[in-house]
């Protein structure tokens, strides 16, 4: 990143082709990148491992963002309400840690905020918040043919069922916020 305008957010809301999809048809992010975080096995995954719920790792993306365009507290509350934070290792039918919704946070800074972007946002939901906030490790990107998944696969059933009704909230929520 050669702009120092330039930021990196990290997040895991379920499936990442769904939070890929979102966040790609947002003002000021220019890159985003689908992968993995947050898991204890050696090297790096596979797709394959990871949904074997065995290495502990996520599915994130990882978000390029201009922070004079769009801020990481933006950033953030889009996320947060554009899956569901409240449901522990689950998002709809996708079950696994690998679905969890987490936070890893680049800095102190991004810790401070996604805390406090948490406390802001729970009132909105009935049920608890469970969304993790830990330090980024280590980002694996995934397999290439899980980057842009949307765009390339539109006609597919869980893009049609799972991922286009998400596209929707995103563009009633935050219109003003979109490319």
């Amino acid at each position: 990143m050669t702009n120092k305008n330039m930021q990196l957010a990290t997040f895991g809301g379920g499936c990442f082709w769904c939070t890929e999809a979102v966040f790609l048809e947002v003002k000021g992010v220019e890159k985003v990148v689908s992968g993995y975080s947050g898991g204890d096995a050696p090297g790096h995954p596979t797709y394959r491992e990871i949904c074997s719920g065995l290495t502990g790792h996520a599915e994130v993306v990882q978000v390029t963002f201009d922070a004079h365009v769009i801020s990481y507290e933006e950033i953030l509350v889009i996320f947060m309400t554009t899956h569901d934070p409240t449901t522990l290792n689950r998002q709809g039918a996708d079950k696994g840690t690998q679905y969890r919704s987490v936070i890893y946070y680049h800095n102190e800074k991004q810790k401070d905020i996604a805390e406090i972007v948490l406390k802001e946002v729970a009132p909105y939901y009935e049920n608890p918040v469970v969304t993790e906030i830990s330090p980024l490790d280590v980002f694996y990107e995934a397999e290439d043919y899980h980057q842009d998944y949307y765009r390339n696969n539109q006609e597919q059933g869980y893009c049609s069922f799972v991922i286009t009704p998400k596209l929707a909230k995103l563009r009633k929520l935050h219109a003003d916020k979109l490319k």
